[in-house]
């Protein structure tokens, strides 16, 4: 697919999470006098008030609601009209990405032998190596995608992070180190998308319900002979809430379906591709989209990419946020279980479908 522009409008550059304002109170005096003259302080054993002598002129203050409030609507506008954006300056460090996605890189360099004792198909195991495949009508076989996957919990990591691969030896530290980061940054993200529905900042991580996993996935596409035959990743939307994507630089694989065509998804150095799963779309009452989207393969070039998935609890009830219903707004979704979304997705009968269209409501 080259010569497909990248989706320029979606990148929503300087993405800056420092608009978060924290107060510290501190005790005691911060005014010293020295031979040289008196000083202030940050920290002191008294409250630091916030006196004239701090204020600075109108002109020159940050005014750090504004640039939140600005943030909010760019946010939104991209959660409601695309479904997808990428982030820069979004605090994880990029060290540790990069090496993040070297160690992935070597997991899948190991001997086939070794990368097989995680091999399953079962769909419900926690830590699982597996081939995506997709039924065809009329066709026995079902197809398999151009890819390699390997899926397991980030966080919390605790109860499993034993289980993870022994090899490469790093693999361990750094997801444990992962797993901090990706689950502050999908809570400031989810503020953010609360507060572009008008929500108060936690009703969406409130609503997601109390025990969330949030889950690695790493993919691995080899070069193929022949790109125009297959897909690595067959078209789909995500069936959880928000999916923060890593790729790897200088490969493009992942597209996007907007106007009725695929658009490439170019990699932004140090960036993160955001896109949302069912569950935004259906809490948010259709606001928000959760979209098609694919990987492309090509026939030069590998490409990783590492995916991590914030996914609802088993029981938690997902359906229309009741505050964005009215007259005008009826509810598009009906209630249901997570489990049962489930369910619903790994049906074995017939080909594999948009599993929230499963639920929508019929409207006269």
């Amino acid at each position: 697919m080259r010569g497909i522009p990248p989706l320029s409008c979606l990148y929503i550059h300087h993405l800056s999470f420092c608009t978060i304002i924290y107060t510290f109170a501190f005790k005691g005096s911060h005014t010293f006098s020295t031979e040289m003259g008196s000083f202030q302080l940050a920290n002191g054993p008294s409250p630091l008030s916030l006196s004239s002598s701090f204020i600075l002129p109108e002109n020159k203050r940050p005014y750090l609601s504004q640039e939140l409030s600005q943030l909010i609507q760019q946010v939104s506008r991209a959660c409601e009209e695309y479904g997808f954006f990428q982030i820069i300056n979004h605090g994880v460090s990029q060290e540790l990405c990069e090496r993040m996605l070297k160690t992935i890189s070597e997991f899948f360099e190991l001997p086939p032998q070794e990368r097989a004792k995680f091999f399953t198909t079962d769909h419900t195991k926690q830590i699982k190596l597996f081939n995506y495949n997709l039924k065809v009508d009329g066709q026995e076989d079902k197809v398999s995608m151009w890819s390699e996957t390997f899926s397991h919990p980030l966080h919390p990591l605790d109860d499993v992070a034993h289980l993870l691969p022994e090899n490469p030896p790093q693999y361990r530290y750094f997801f444990f180190f992962l797993s901090f980061s990706m689950n502050e940054l999908m809570t400031k993200l989810l503020r953010l998308m609360s507060q572009g529905l008008g929500l108060e900042k936690d009703c969406l991580k409130k609503k997601l319900g109390e025990n969330p996993i949030l889950r690695a996935q790493s993919n691995f596409y080899p070069p193929c002979p022949d790109p125009e035959m297959t897909l690595g990743l067959a078209v789909h939307t995500d069936l959880n809430a928000l999916t923060i994507v890593r790729q790897s630089e200088g490969v493009t694989g992942l597209q996007v379906i907007k106007d009725g065509k695929w658009v490439a998804v170019d990699p932004i150095p140090n960036s993160f591709v955001i896109n949302l799963g069912d569950h935004i779309q259906v809490l948010s009452n259709g606001r928000y989209k959760s979209v098609h989207h694919r990987a492309v393969t090509n026939k030069v070039h590998r490409r990783i990419s590492l995916a991590t998935f914030y996914v609802p609890g088993k029981d938690t009830v997902n359906g229309p946020i009741e505050d964005l219903i009215d007259e005008k707004h009826p509810p598009v979704y009906r209630s249901y279980r997570y489990a049962w979304f489930l369910e619903e997705f790994y049906r074995p009968e017939g080909t594999r479908r948009m599993v929230k269209e499963t639920f929508e409501l019929l409207t006269s």
